[in-house]
């Protein structure tokens, strides 16, 4: 099936080009993100395939539809980027990816919370300036602390074993309790009673209404003064200005983020000889207590073939008019 793959990198299309040798489909690979005026580049695709950055609003959606598309297949597990109900209004399917390697977004949560609170990357930096001096870099010993993670489902617990082995005390908060958490010794606790409690406190929930904004102002303020904040979930989690606010009193001890809630301009591509407008992620990393990464917490090869397998199943599925497995819809299962 003829299918437009958007914010498509050199990784994309060769895992995706692997992925579909079996299968046979025609993918046409477009750098750009999916937007309105990018959209016409779909014309004539039954399927277009997308990633976390790319727009696909009310407007995108009815373009592609009146273009021809029916099937809209994410490369993640989230689809927040994604107007479900205009999906649906123009019979348009839905496919993510459910289920990849959950180990390798927590291996780099633990990665991100250990390089903010040991100070590894000013290190690194010092040593190959030849500045070989201790001052500034103290942490604290993980072992004994409090360590809250909002979203237990299976990257959360994951990385609330790791933290389990750190010696660590598990709070977490989830609207669907989970048996293997508890089984690490974790216990369930309201949002604010988490923070209060927490020396660190790891995001892994999906992005909803409830969610957005889940660490603001009013939360931050409850938080244990000087605990550590580390997001690799979604951007839109975490109000990055209150956040600012925060570090600058030290109310907020450190922050280490791979998701940045104004990230679709700047992550996925070198803007390294550009001019960044951003204000925000150029204060962000003005601190010497923030860390952050281009959101590439998922980015392993385990991880990356399992996605690219799963999407290529999925539109494969569609074409011979099978159920779809990861279908998502904004209308809710019978």
């Amino acid at each position: 099936m003829k299918t437009a793959v958007f914010s498509a990198r050199r990784y994309d299309k060769l895992m995706l080009a692997q992925a579909n040798q079996a299968a046979g489909h025609e993918l046409l690979f477009f750098e750009e993100r999916l937007t309105q005026e990018s959209a016409v580049l779909a014309q004539g695709c039954p399927a277009v395939c997308v990633f976390v950055n790319d727009t696909v609003d009310a407007a995108v959606l009815d373009i592609l539809a009146k273009q021809g598309t029916r099937l809209v297949a994410t490369r993640s597990t989230g689809y927040n980027q994604i107007d479900l109900a205009a999906a649906d209004k123009h019979g348009i399917a839905v496919v993510r990816v459910a289920d990849y390697s959950p180990h390798s977004v927590a291996e780099f949560a633990v990665g991100l919370l250990l390089a903010v609170n040991r100070k590894i990357a000013r290190a690194s930096v010092r040593t190959r300036e030849g500045n070989f001096e201790l001052d500034g870099l103290m942490g604290f010993d993980l072992h004994g602390k409090t360590v809250g993670i909002i979203g237990t489902g299976k990257i959360g617990t994951i990385f609330a074993r790791i933290m389990a082995g750190f010696g660590c005390t598990l709070l977490g908060n989830d609207q669907h309790p989970s048996a293997a958490f508890q089984a690490l010794g974790g216990r369930y606790v309201p949002v604010d009673q988490l923070l209060a409690a927490s020396d660190v406190v790891s995001l892994h929930c999906p992005l909803t209404k409830a969610t957005r904004h889940i660490v603001n102002a009013a939360t931050l303020a409850q938080a244990k003064r000087g605990s550590i904040l580390v997001n690799t979930s979604r951007g839109g989690l975490v109000d990055t200005e209150a956040a600012i606010a925060a570090l600058k009193t030290g109310q907020l001890g450190g922050l280490a983020i791979d998701v940045y809630e104004q990230e679709a301009s700047l992550f996925f591509q070198d803007l390294s000889s550009s001019i960044i407008c951003d204000d925000i992620i150029q204060r962000l990393v003005s601190f010497p207590n923030v860390i952050v990464t281009g959101h590439q917490a998922f980015f392993t090869s385990e991880a990356i073939g399992q996605i690219m397998q799963t999407t290529i199943a999925s539109i494969t599925a569609f074409e011979r008019g099978q159920p779809l497995a990861n279908q998502v819809s904004s209308c809710p299962a019978p």
